[in-house]
């Protein structure tokens, strides 16, 4: 006869959802009894469901963090000669900073383990656009990430199947029960992660406006405040910078588009606001690691370019290959002369969803080329006629659903927008 449970999972789901806590023993039994299947899903959606409506404590937070680190493995970056720092975006529309800032920080002297995901919905996924370049791959053993630290210092790739199993069993859950939208859930579910990747520093760019999953500054404040917290109780040095997402990050929305748009970054041509956000991360990453360079120079001077060539060769990708561009291009012209006040984050990344960048499911394909390129943006001069936006896609039908998408995304007024900051507020 098995032994009794030492708790049981309806007194523990009934005790959240009327606003009581649980211990950090109870904790740890339910996430490892769900991962052991001893805990049915039912159960564990109940229970995220009480604590969507009653929240987490900070003490009960850090024991959900701990007990998903701990339901896996621990990547061990000791011995690299080089301070370890990682950087995490909670998501935008064109945002590729991974793909320029990781590069750049090697460059500058840190070691950089990228563990990153793929796109799901308007925002796009790192993994999704390096897969556009020729022979690039994606899943690195442990062993090959510790070589390509050091050796190239720069690492942008899937995580292992074993670093927080027990995370990619809960949030596969929460997506399709409606309790992907919870602070401490999104804080545990980022941090366990990055917690299990050893690296020394993080550097948190938590994203708000209509292009964030975070839309109100104040949540992503909240959530950026839980995330550092988090960090420092488990021991890492960590900071965040809260960045706006009103509108595009760059010019190029969709998977090869970002790539192409990356190198023209790091050949040092890259669109003001990419490079402003971009510098402002890699400054913040420089401090966390003790590391005194320039990311800047490293920009101008050719040696970020250098580390991105090494890091995609290193990965089997051909840095030199022709992206997949896309057979149809439509246009979506300025229906006034004046200055384009709003170009809504949301809407394009939408549009580029539709057009094949996106999926819907994590098993859905995306297209390499699909996307949108802005050809202007807030605060920039447009005559009547002139082309704003171009849409591109490997099927022409998708062109509908896409330019539905961009109704009332483009504001042209006659004024020019005020300016506004895009780095809103740090948080260490």
């Amino acid at each position: 006869m098995s032994p009794a449970a030492p708790f049981d999972a309806v007194e523990l789901i009934c005790r959240k959802r009327d606003g009581g806590e649980l211990s950090d023993q109870a904790i740890s039994w339910l996430i490892e009894g769900y991962l052991a299947g001893a805990v049915a899903d039912e159960q564990v959606a109940a229970l995220l469901m009480a604590i969507v409506w009653r929240g987490l404590c900070h003490r009960e937070l850090e024991a959900w963090t701990r007990a998903i680190v701990a339901s896996g493995e621990r990547l061990d970056l000791g011995g690299l000669g080089r301070p370890t720092v990682d950087k995490h975006s909670t998501g935008g529309v064109g945002d590729k900073v991974s793909l320029v800032l990781v590069p750049l920080l090697a460059a500058c002297g840190a070691a950089v383990p990228q563990l990153s995901g793929r796109g799901l919905g308007h925002t796009g996924g790192t993994l999704d656009k390096l897969e556009s370049i020729p022979g690039w791959r994606a899943n690195l053993t442990n062993d090959e990430i510790r070589a390509q630290l050091a050796s190239v210092g720069a690492v942008i790739c899937a995580a292992g199947a074993g670093l927080a199993p027990a995370d990619r069993k809960l949030y596969a859950l929460r997506d399709v029960t409606g309790t992907v939208e919870s602070i401490p859930l999104i804080a545990g579910s980022i941090m366990a992660k990055k917690i299990a990747e050893g690296t020394d520093a993080l550097v948190l760019d938590v994203k708000t406006g209509t292009g964030a999953f975070m839309a109100a500054r104040d949540d992503a404040v909240a959530l950026a405040r839980t995330m550092v917290g988090l960090g420092r109780a488990h021991g890492l040095s960590v900071s965040a910078l809260v960045t706006a997402m009103d509108a595009p990050l760059g010019r190029a929305v969709g998977n090869a588009l970002e790539v192409a748009e990356a190198v023209e970054t790091l050949s040092g041509r890259g669109p003001a606001d990419l490079v402003e956000v971009t510098l402002a991360l890699s400054r913040e990453m420089c401090a966390l690691a003790g590391l005194s360079a320039d990311p800047a120079r490293a920009l101008e001077d050719g040696s970020a370019l250098a580390r991105w060539r090494e890091m995609i060769a290193a990965q089997g990708g051909d840095p030199d290959a022709p992206l997949a561009r896309a057979p149809h291009v439509a246009p979506v012209r300025a229906g006034r002369s004046g200055v384009l006040a709003r170009l809504d984050a949301r809407g394009v990344g939408v549009a580029a969803w539709r057009l094949g960048a996106g999926r819907a499911r994590k098993e859905d394909p995306v297209s390499a080329p699909a996307g949108v390129v802005c050809l202007r943006k807030p605060g920039e001069a447009v005559a009547a006629g002139d082309v704003v936006l171009e849409l591109h896609t490997e099927d022409v039908t998708r062109l509908p659903r896409a330019l539905a998408a961009l109704e009332g995304a483009i504001e042209i007024t006659d004024a020019p927008p005020q300016a506004a900051p895009l780095v809103l507020e740090r948080i260490d």
